[in-house]
């Protein structure tokens, strides 16, 4: 075999293999990390697992789109004693979010949704909504209610300004989603459901069905289930072969989802959404770090990982914009809120070693991912710890252990 074959068949056996779509690995010392001081990552990682706040943990670090650093630590199932591995498949939980708002602008960028829309032009049953009235408490499902000053809007509903079930008077209302049942079930019987607050007047999130809602209105404006679109033309094009709505139940990298026990961690089963056919929106996608990489990487590009564009420059400087300043009730000081992502707008404020501009979201089963623009890095972590009493501690910590790792410039 020539010089010239032999490296065509080695070219196609890498590009077919497992190691496609890999991101590029470096050391941390070429692009501008410490090696030394990277392993604090670990350490935090380990005191946590030691405390038994979750088995195991993936962490990712990347700069100027190398992977620096990539660590897999403890157990991904505590029965069986199976050490974690870096491909695990976690549920992502509310990291599903800012993929749905990408989804939405990249509907927007074909002119097939406006920021502006009502959610009425695409759900009509979600017209003419009221609002609760001041005086009234979640405890109630006779709410006392009053009219809407406007209506709920697309972008409404991306910055958490909505009021849609946002963890007010709406708590008292149960949307229960039965086996079986999708989106366009269940959405419907929102409408009997009083907003929490006259839309954009402060900040609440929306843990789930504001999302839903959204992931809903895709389905529409493309005329394609939601998981399809997804596939078609977000994971498909960048790579992203683990990330999907529902695995089978034997999938052999699955991490076991836990929650926090008296004498330490139990089992916890599958949240009642995961039916099969209800494409969450607010938290239904599975992932891996690798994949998500890819994502949060493409967000950093502008739209674009390895010669694949999917949106335009301008429409991530948009997603990634503060559309919710720290002023409006209900944001954390020197915390912003953009299009499905958190937005950095004074790191002094908000007490963080990421530059101004950075931006990211979390998952409630204790996964997180944060991009800085300013010094091109990624860092993201994945565990199955659900609700995790101090995730926000961890995510703080995390952030903080990875920036101080950093000692040169990027590259420009």
């Amino acid at each position: 075999m020539n010089v010239r074959l032999w490296r065509f068949v080695l070219l196609a056996v890498l590009l077919s293999g497992p190691w496609a779509g890999r991101g590029q690995e470096a050391s941390p010392e070429s692009v501008g990390l410490s090696a030394q001081r990277l392993e604090r990552v670990a350490a935090l990682m380990q005191e946590q697992i030691d405390a038994q706040a979750f088995p195991g943990a993936v962490t990712l670090v990347a700069r100027d789109g190398r992977i620096a650093y990539f660590h897999a630590q403890g157990l991904m199932d505590i029965e069986s004693g199976r050490p974690m591995q870096k491909d695990a498949v976690f549920r992502i939980m509310s990291m599903t979010k800012p993929v749905v708002a990408f989804a939405i602008l990249m509907l927007a960028e074909e002119g097939k949704v406006r920021l502006t829309d009502p959610v009425a032009r695409f759900l009509p049953e979600l017209d003419g909504l009221a609002v609760a009235a001041p005086d009234a408490g979640p405890e109630a499902k006779a709410t006392r209610t009053v009219p809407a000053e406007r209506p709920i809007t697309v972008r409404d509903l991306l910055t958490h300004t909505s009021g849609l079930m946002s963890g007010g008077a709406s708590s008292g209302h149960a949307v229960e989603i039965g086996a079986r049942e999708s989106l366009a079930d269940v959405l419907p019987r929102l409408e009997d459901v009083p907003l929490d607050f006259q839309p954009g007047t402060r900040w609440a999130y929306s843990a789930q069905f504001g999302f839903d809602v959204l992931a809903r209105i895709v389905e529409v404006a493309s005329g394609e289930p939601f998981d399809a679109f997804a596939k078609r033309r977000i994971f498909d094009p960048l790579g992203m072969r683990d990330t999907f709505f529902y695995p089978p139940e034997d999938h052999p990298r699955l991490a076991t989802l836990y929650r926090r026990a008296e004498d330490g961690l139990e089992r916890m089963p599958e949240l009642p959404f995961v039916n099969g056919v209800y494409f969450s929106g607010g938290g239904g996608l599975f992932s891996t770090a690798e994949d998500y990489f890819k994502f949060a990487q493409m967000l950093l590009n502008g739209g674009e990982l390895d010669g694949v564009r999917l949106v335009g420059r301008k429409t991530v400087e948009l997603m990634t914009s503060v559309f919710v300043p720290d002023t409006l009730p209900g944001r954390t000081p020197g915390e912003g809120f953009g299009l499905g992502v958190r937005v950095v707008t004074d790191p002094a404020a908000r007490n963080t070693w990421l530059s101004a501009g950075s931006f990211g979201w979390s998952g409630a089963f204790n996964t997180h991912f944060f991009v800085d623009p300013k010094e091109r890095l990624v860092g993201l972590f994945m565990t199955q710890s659900a609700f995790l009493a101090t995730r926000q501690q961890l995510r703080d910590e995390f952030e903080t252990a990875v920036m101080q790792a950093l000692v040169d410039a990027p590259r420009r």
